[in-house]
């Protein structure tokens, strides 16, 4: 249903940042594993993975650094709670690398469903969960790593039309421990969660997560 719906209607490239960025400013990452480049610097710090985002938008001559969607990813091997008997390390939405500050779109008509300042180090921060409501379903858009006052003046059922900024990107300190970024993921059933939702999720996990957490560019229809 999902799927079907934005093939048959899609309208992209859909902007999830500032507008007056251009989608010819996006560069695609690899931060999987399997990328060796990686091994240059200390991806688990902030500091470190800002050093290897810079490199690329640097040599690339963009201002955003984007993709990650279901890569496994090493960048979580200092959190506790990522190192459990069965890892969690595959990437469950697409991430943009940009400034700090820089303002974040809804990409769709969508409602305020719930919002939280996940503050546990290797979390999301400030998070951000739309409703959007179509003829015959409805789906779920998370955006982590925002800044505090992204969550200010929210409340359940706030409307936000398509193309409207509703947050901005937050720093290291307080999207926990992460060079600044948006974690952008699509969740078909948001089951009991509130203000939060897995957005990495283990091997064992891997082909429930799949399905209820499509792959963003459905909806953003960006060039790859």
């Amino acid at each position: 249903m999902f799927e079907t719906f934005f093939e048959e209607h899609h309208i992209g490239p859909i902007s999830i940042l500032d507008e007056k960025i251009q989608q010819s400013e996006y560069v695609p990452l690899d931060l999987s594993k399997t990328n060796k480049t990686l091994s240059k610097y200390k991806m688990t710090t902030p500091e470190g993975c800002q050093a290897y985002i810079d490199t690329v938008l640097e040599t690339s001559g963009k201002k955003v650094a984007f993709g990650g969607y279901l890569e496994r990813r090493g960048i979580y091997d200092d959190f506790e709670q990522f190192s459990e008997e069965n890892p969690r390390n595959i990437h469950l939405g697409m991430d943009f690398w940009c400034e700090s500050g820089t303002q974040v779109l809804a990409p769709w008509e969508g409602r305020v469903h719930s919002f939280k300042n996940n503050r546990e180090q290797g979390n999301y921060g400030p998070t951000i969960i739309l409703e959007h409501i179509e003829t015959t379903f409805l789906f779920y858009t998370l955006y982590g790593h925002l800044s505090l006052e992204s969550l200010e003046g929210l409340y359940e059922g706030k409307t936000f039309r398509r193309g409207e900024a509703f947050a901005t990107l937050g720093t290291s300190d307080i999207n926990v421990n992460y060079a600044p970024h948006l974690h952008f993921q699509i969740i078909k059933d948001i089951q009991d969660f509130k203000g939060d939702y897995p957005g990495v999720c283990s091997q064992k996990d891997f082909y429930f997560y799949q399905k209820n957490c499509p792959n963003p560019n459905l909806l953003l229809r960006m060039k790859i």
